[in-house]
C-alpha cells in the first residue's frame, strides 16, 4: 500500500518530521506494510495521472504556503470526489476548506490569507490569537461522526502550530453542505471537519502527528492508515481491524 504525503518537505519543520514518525508508530503497532512518499505540491500538475494511479490515500501536510496551491487543491478535489481516504492537518485543514469552498459552496474566489491577505473572500483568515505551540482542549460534538468513533470521548487535548483557520463566517455554510463541524474549541470555532458519506475525509486544525509516540500511536493517524489499508472507497475501519495489511490495492477511481 502506498500513501502520498502532499506537502513541501522541510526537515527542520517539526510537524513534517512528526508526520513521518507518527506513520512509523502506527506501522509498528498495526504491523502495516505502508510505503510513503512526500509529493511536492509543485510536482502535482505535471504528474497528476501518475500520482492518482499510484497512491491509495493522501495526507495533506502542514507547512503552508505551499509551492503550488493549485496542485494541492487538485489532489484534494480528486480525493473528495472519488472516495479516496484523506487526512488534512494544520495547513492541510486550511486547503481542504478552500477546495470545498470553491467547488462545493461555489465561492470561486475563496482565498487563504497567507496567499492573498487582501482578498475579498477570505475563507481562511488569521486566527484572532495564534495557536502555534499551544496544547488546547477540543470538544467532540457529533457522536455520530467517525471522529467520535475513533476517540470514543467527548474531549481531547491536541497540539497546534497554526496561525490561520476557518473564517467563522463560513462555518455554517460548510456544515450545511456536508463538511460537518465535529470538533470545536471553547469559543465554538471549528477545529475538526469531517465530510459526510465519505470513507475518510477529515481535516484537523491541530497536528495529531506531534501527539503520537511509539508506545501510544495517535488514534486518528491509526484510523486513517487502517482505513486506507482496509476499506479504501467503502467504509470506516476501526483501528486494529485492518484485514489485509500487506495486500491492499488502490480502489477504483474516476477523475471529475
Amino acid at each position: 500500500m502506498k500513501l502520498a504525503i502532499i506537502g513541501d518537505f522541510n526537515a527542520s519543520f517539526r510537524p513534517h518530521v512528526a508526520t513521518n514518525e507518527a506513520i512509523e508508530h502506527t506501522k509498528k503497532i498495526m504491523n502495516l506494510q505502508v510505503d510513503t512518499d512526500w509529493v511536492s505540491t509543485d510536482e502535482i500538475n505535471d504528474n497528476f495521472k501518475s500520482i492518482i494511479d499510484t497512491y491509495a490515500g493522501y495526507w495533506i501536510a502542514p507547512g503552508s504556503p505551499y509551492k503550488s496551491m493549485t496542485g494541492a487543491l487538485d489532489i484534494i478535489k480528486y480525493a473528495r470526489l472519488n472516495n479516496i481516504p484523506t487526512l488534512g492537518t494544520c495547513g492541510g485543514f486550511q486547503h481542504m476548506v478552500i477546495e470545498f469552498a470553491r467547488n462545493v459552496l461555489n465561492i470561486k474566489d475563496a482565498e487563504h490569507a497567507e496567499y492573498d491577505p487582501y482578498a475579498s473572500k477570505l475563507v481562511v483568515n488569521p486566527l484572532s490569537c495564534s495557536l502555534a505551540g499551544q496544547i488546547l482542549e477540543i470538544a467532540l460534538i457529533d457522536k455520530s461522526s467517525k471522529v467520535f468513533q475513533i476517540f470514543e470521548t467527548e474531549k481531547i487535548n491536541e497540539k497546534y502550530y497554526c496561525n490561520f483557520g476557518l473564517n467563522p463566517e463560513y462555518q455554517n455554510d460548510l456544515n450545511d453542505k456536508g463538511f460537518k463541524i465535529v470538533g470545536t474549541d471553547d469559543l465554538k470555532e471549528v477545529r475538526i471537519l469531517e465530510l459526510i458519506n465519505h470513507p475518510f475525509f477529515i481535516a484537523t486544525l491541530f497536528v495529531p502527528q506531534d501527539n503520537s509516540t511509539f508506545d501510544k500511536p495517535h488514534k486518528l493517524v491509526t484510523a486513517f492508515l487502517t482505513t486506507v489499508c482496509g476499506k479504501k472507497g467503502s467504509s470506516f475501519v476501526r483501528p486494529g481491524s485492518c484485514p489485509r495489511a500487506s495486500t491492499c490495492l488502490p480502489a477504483g477511481r474516476q477523475h471529475n
